[in-house]
This record gives C-alpha cells, sequence and structure tokens, in this order.
C-alpha cells in the first residue's frame, strides 16, 4: 500500500511476485526430490511364537577387589596376597556367566599397583572390569 501526498512521488510498495514465483518452484522441487531420498531398509524382525523363552540366568554377585594406599588387596573385604590373585581371577574368569570384576582404588595409591593389577585381571581372561568410586 503506498502512502502519498498527494504529489507525484515515488511509490515504495516490494513487487512480490518474483519472490512467490521463486518459492513455489522450490516447493516444487523439493516435492520432487523428497521421495527419493526415502529408501527401504531391510530388517528382520522377530516373530511372535508359542514357545516362551527362558529368561536369562541372573547373574552373578559382582567380586569387590579393593585397594589400599599401601598396595594391599581385599577380595570382598577379605585381605588377599598378590601372588593369590591371578589364580583367583582365573576360576572366576572360567565362570560362566562371568562376574563383574569391581576395582576399588584409594586416592593415595600408586598407579603401578593398579596398572598391575588390571594386567593381572586381563591375562587371566577377564572381560568384564569397572571401577567403583570411593567416597
Amino acid at each position: 500500500m503506498a502512502f502519498s501526498s498527494g504529489g507525484s512521488g515515488a511509490m515504495a510498495d516490494i513487487n512480490v511476485t518474483p519472490l512467490v514465483d521463486v518459492m513455489l518452484v522450490l516447493l516444487i522441487i523439493f516435492m520432487v526430490t523428497a521421495p527419493m531420498l526415502s529408501y527401504e531398509i531391510q530388517i528382520d524382525l522377530p516373530q511372535p511364537t508359542n514357545n516362551p523363552v527362558d529368561p536369562p540366568p541372573d547373574p552373578p554377585a559382582p567380586i569387590r577387589l579393593r585397594i589400599d594406599e599401601s598396595g594391599q588387596l581385599f577380595w570382598d573385604n577379605s585381605q588377599l596376597p598378590k601372588s593369590a590373585l591371578k589364580p583367583s581371577l582365573m576360576v572366576e574368569a572360567s565362570r560362566d556367566p562371568q562376574p563383574t570384576l569391581e576395582l576399588e582404588t584409594s586416592p593415595e595409591v600408586r598407579y603401578e599397583v593398579l596398572a598391575e593389577v588390571l594386567a593381572t585381571a586381563k591375562n587371566a581372561g577377564m572381560i568384564k572390569i569397572g571401577f567403583v568410586e570411593t567416597m
């Protein structure tokens, strides 16, 4: 809408026809290309059966291995010598399902002690190893 003060001034209207034309062309382009962008994915969905599936067995209780500031090992709050760590871990690693090894360390423990325990656990065949935050 132009406001004129009665003189022969210039009109300040914006011509929106080219803008509408461009928008309609873009709309048609997107409408044509959008179905081409979707493609089928093969998914093998499980089929319902009449046979009930046995629930998985309960996981075994985790093993809590605590390392105090002097480097002493405690297996579920009972002291464990370092020489008995690998055989104990090998026995637990052979169980099916394997229990989780939870490592709890004191903030003052040396890194070398923790690295040695982790290497022993890995060499014994432990797969599930987790760290527990101390309070």
